[in-house]
């Protein structure tokens, strides 16, 4: 699985690069917990995925390219573009894409409606650090555990940067662990770059509370240049940067 997570790394490389989309931090730090979670034997066929930081779309569709739900070819060619099919965002008309997400804090809502409408089926949802701060967040945080959604898996990008600063500075969320446990969750915590712990969490989940793993990770992960830089929110790669970010990701 290594090799895939750094095949994804690679490939989202390629494809900011052909259309000079962004978010590569967004997308670096979070392709371990999705290689985790889509060849790690954790979601079942009748399990939900929601990615809820739909800015991190890129990593989303380059997995989704490797397990053949969609082609890579097509992709490379139709990402971000007007009128494309892939939207730069993760998007509901793409096969394997459940729910259209970009705005944060609302991937929570949703899958907490999708858990409760049948309960024989794990929901997983892949949100930012960010996404803990709305009011959306605590409303879905108490909501939950009130109806004990024990089929419900929140798992947090924690990279600890947002689009606007540090997360510490914009508004402090930790510590994360206990404050959730204090709504009656059940949380863990892992290195989410470490795919053997990611899927260690989620086969050690309540059978009794909503879930929730979260993922200290690092934005940027594997490109030297953009690792915990608030700009690669942002920035676009000329081909300089390209060729070595890829430089980097053979190195990994």
């Amino acid at each position: 699985m290594k090799k895939i997570a750094k095949k994804i790394r690679r490939q989202v490389v390629e494809l900011l690069y052909k259309h000079q989309a962004c978010h590569l931090g967004s997308c670096m730090s979070c392709i371990e917990i999705l290689v985790a979670l889509y060849f790690g034997g954790i979601m079942k066929p009748e399990d939900k995925f929601l990615m809820s930081k739909g800015w991190a779309a890129a990593a989303l569709y380059s997995i989704l390219a490797e397990k053949g739900v969609i082609d890579w070819n097509d992709l490379y060619e139709n990402y971000y573009e007007i009128g494309s099919k892939y939207w730069g965002l993760v998007h509901h008309t793409v096969p394997g894409i459940e729910h259209s997400f970009g705005s944060v804090g609302h991937g929570l809502p949703v899958a907490i409606g999708m858990a409760l409408a049948d309960r024989n089926r794990k929901v997983f949802v892949l949100m930012s650090d960010g996404e803990c701060q709305p009011g959306t967040f605590y409303e879905s945080i108490l909501f939950a555990s009130q109806h004990k959604l024990n089929n419900l898996i929140a798992l947090i990008d924690n990279n600890r940067l947002q689009a606007f600063g540090w997360t510490k500075e914009v508004l402090n969320i930790e510590p994360l662990d206990k404050r959730i446990k204090m709504f009656d969750w059940a949380v863990q915590r892992v290195d989410g770059h470490n795919i053997k712990e990611i899927i260690k969490a989620c086969e050690n989940l309540s059978s009794k509370k909503p879930n929730m793993i979260i993922c200290d990770t690092i934005k940027g992960k594997g490109v030297s240049f953009a690792e915990n830089k608030l700009e690669w929110h942002y920035y676009n790669l000329d081909e300089k940067l390209m060729k070595r970010a890829l430089r980097d990701i053979d190195k990994m």
